[in-house]
């Protein structure tokens, strides 16, 4: 068993691609905390009963889970969660950060609730559980951490600003906890997961295009992204940090970092003009389009 002796908090965990996670992490014999508030899809609301319902899963197979209902969008609540995995189980070695909430609008519509709710959750949430965790990693020399971001943000996205910005915020996040923590040896890395999922079925589906993606991703199911999860969070991935791998069905990738394609200079420094007139024509064959996530990864699911 991968994971025997070992405790896991997985945030979003009560359905969908967390679910998975959290299951899949406690066949592998890890003892997990179950983290949900029950919110609906936008975040609004408030229901006990899809976390349970994963804990009852969990021990039916004769593992060990407890349900937490703290939110991971503020700072004392996230501290709870962790506290909670410390007092049930008595120790902490895996952080999925998994939990999220959509709410898509074109960018010109957005309104500031939309932004910040998504920012609060995803990107703050991911924050606000890794802090709390890594106190106690690195008094005990080890821990790991699992981010969810998506290629929303990675590559780009219609009507998804807040949840685009949070996303790659998330890849940016888990970097620099990777770099923070190596010498204490803790892991941080990223998967963007493709799965059907609850929060995926709220995309919009009023166009042809939109139809068509969603029914891509409809073939590809949440139990799929679990086993690299628990790979990431075992000793088999022990020299693996800094790194996101997207999964897409039977598909595993290793995701591009920000690096520099082209250079110019110019002796006598650059003008508005000069840039027009030499930098721009010598780098502009290199130039990204306006791709989405759906336009990079444009066949169908293998």
């Amino acid at each position: 068993m991968l994971l025997a002796g070992k405790v896991a908090v997985v945030t979003g965990s009560g359905g969908g691609i967390g679910r998975e996670i959290a299951t899949a992490m406690a066949r592998e014999g890890a003892k997990v905390v179950v983290n949900d508030v029950g919110a609906s899809v936008t975040g609004t609301g408030g229901d006990a009963t899809p976390g349970r319902q994963t804990v009852q899963l969990i021990e039916q197979a004769g593992g060990e889970a407890v349900l937490d209902t703290n939110s991971v969008a503020e700072w004392d609540s996230a501290q709870a969660i962790v506290n909670t995995a410390l007092e049930r189980f008595g120790r902490l070695d895996i952080v999925v950060n998994n939990a999220g909430i959509l709410r898509d609008v074109i960018f010109h519509k957005m309104s500031p609730e939309d932004w910040l709710s998504v920012i609060g959750v995803h990107l703050n949430g991911s924050f606000f559980v890794s802090r709390a965790a890594a106190t106690h990693f690195r008094e005990q020399g080890s821990g790991c951490f699992v981010h969810m971001t998506s290629t929303s943000g990675l590559i780009g996205n219609v009507g998804q600003a807040n949840y685009s910005a949070a996303k790659l915020g998330i890849a940016a996040l888990s970097k620099s906890i990777a770099l923070d923590m190596v010498r204490f040896g803790v892991r941080s890395n990223c998967i963007s997961p493709f799965a059907w999922s609850r929060m995926i079925g709220a995309i919009p589906t009023d166009t042809p295009e939109q139809k068509a993606r969603v029914a891509k991703l409809q073939q590809m199911t949440p139990d799929k992204i679990a086993p690299m999860a628990v790979y990431l969070a075992s000793d088999l991935a022990k020299d693996v940090t800094g790194q996101i791998f997207a999964v897409r069905n039977n598909e595993i990738f290793l995701m591009g970092q920000s690096r520099p394609l082209r250079s110019v200079h110019h002796d006598g420094g650059w003008t508005a003009q000069r840039i027009a007139d030499t930098a721009i024509p010598a780098m502009r064959a290199s130039f990204y389009p306006l791709d989405r996530s759906a336009d990079v990864f444009s066949w169908d699911p293998v």
